[in-house]
């Protein structure tokens, strides 16, 4: 057992002052700080520097692992021509991006206070270093395929690759399931895999309505995605219609990604159903997307990084700073809160994990920041942490120290 003082302690009821967390791999106790060290005299006791806040360990639910070796090599400022670009470089950026890259990729989330993160796979290059790194990881083997034709191989190797994730499986590994997107996945193959995650007990996820030329393909068969479509896949239609492709989700919670322009009424859908939103503003900026509007989702969201194809850092500070700047309604407290909640106690939620939360029984990832002056109340806190931070000053997973 240790304990871990700090002058402030993150919780569901508040910013606590001067107290302090008993933990082994679990949170045993939490109570202010002269208690503790009457209490357990014999403990190791472990002190966080001055203004520093314990936080839980922070939550990135999405994120593309695959493309970390890209720096130069994609456009940005359209989707359309984003993807054309991916495309393109498809073969390269994969084959470029080895294990030493993506562990990099990995140990710059970690000392951002990322202790837990959704790795979207689309062929399972990131599962090995998934596996080794300290992170608690949900693995999401992603299905991508509009043509009918390809079905068989298609689920042939999804299952290949979940027997594969089945194989690595333990408590700080968890293999789940994605698919792409409704304008690149066939109904028929989007069916036969949500119908294999519910039968699974699995997490699922996809991409949902992330570009104004998506709708415009989905809803109208026109527009630059869908003459991108036709003219480098053959598509002649579109693979799903939007009502139908949710509707496939409604007997399994979905973690849905961007859903920027999703319609008040399938968002109103997404709520009734029990599904979440992953908000990634950094990369909709740089994609040309419209601003999620937040304030009118009744869904829990969570507030996710995406990949280095759509970004230039997995910070999770960098893109809170971000939605900060980009969700410009509201009062400034109430939103910083929500944010802080949208990387820890709503993420863990969603990803149906006992973290996120300072509380007794829940595991001990802590997320340590240093804040550069005493704050003039705990109300200011959170913009604060927002503000200030670059990394994380200490962070621990199941107990143990790793910055």
């Amino acid at each position: 057992m240790r304990i871990l003082i700090a002058d402030y302690i993150y919780t569901s009821s508040g910013y606590l002052e001067n107290s302090a967390i008993l933990f082994n791999e679990k949170i045993l106790e939490i109570a202010d700080a002269k208690t503790m060290i009457e209490k357990y005299s014999d403990v190791i006791i472990d002190f966080c520097e001055p203004h520093s806040v314990i936080y839980p360990g922070f939550i990135n639910t999405h994120v593309h692992l695959e493309f970390s070796s890209n720096k130069t090599q994609l456009k940005y400022g359209n989707f359309t021509n984003w993807l054309k670009s991916v495309i393109q470089n498809r073969v390269e950026l994969m084959s470029d991006c080895s294990d030493w890259i993506m562990r990099q990729s990995c140990d710059n989330m970690l000392k951002s206070g990322i202790t837990t993160f959704g790795a979207i796979s689309s062929n399972g290059i990131d599962i090995k270093t998934c596996y080794e790194v300290p992170q608690r990881v949900v693995f999401f083997n992603e299905v991508i395929g509009s043509n009918e034709d390809f079905n068989e191989n298609i689920y042939s190797d999804f299952i290949h690759r979940i027997d594969l994730g089945n194989s690595y499986k333990n408590d700080t590994f968890i293999p789940a399931v994605a698919l792409h997107s409704p304008y690149s996945v066939n109904n028929e193959l989007a069916k036969k895999v949500v119908n294999f995650a519910k039968e699974s007990n699995l997490l699922i996820t996809s991409h949902l309505l992330e570009s104004k030329s998506e709708r415009e393909w989905l809803e109208d068969e026109k527009g630059e995605l869908g003459n991108f479509l036709k003219e480098s896949f053959g598509a002649t239609k579109p693979a799903n219609i939007i009502n139908e492709y949710i509707s496939l989700f409604d007997e399994i919670k979905t973690h849905f990604v961007h859903a920027v322009y999703a319609t008040k009424d399938e968002l109103e859908m997404l709520y009734e159903k029990g599904h979440s939103i992953a908000h990634c503003p950094r990369s909709n900026r740089l994609l040309g997307c419209d601003r999620l509007e937040i304030e009118n989702i009744k869904c829990p969201i969570s507030i996710a990084t995406d990949g280095l194809s759509s970004n230039w850092s997995l910070n999770i500070f960098d893109e809170l700073r971000a939605a900060l700047m980009l969700q410009n309604r509201g009062d400034l407290e109430l939103l910083s809160d929500y944010l802080i909640n949208s990387i820890t106690s709503n993420a863990a939620e969603i990803l149906n994990l006992n973290c996120g939360i300072l509380a007794t029984g829940k595991d001990a990832d802590f997320a340590i920041v240093r804040l550069p002056d005493k704050p003039s109340s705990a109300e200011t806190i959170s913009y604060l942490t927002i503000l200030h931070t670059t990394n994380a000053s200490m962070v621990y997973i199941k107990g143990e120290r790793y910055v």
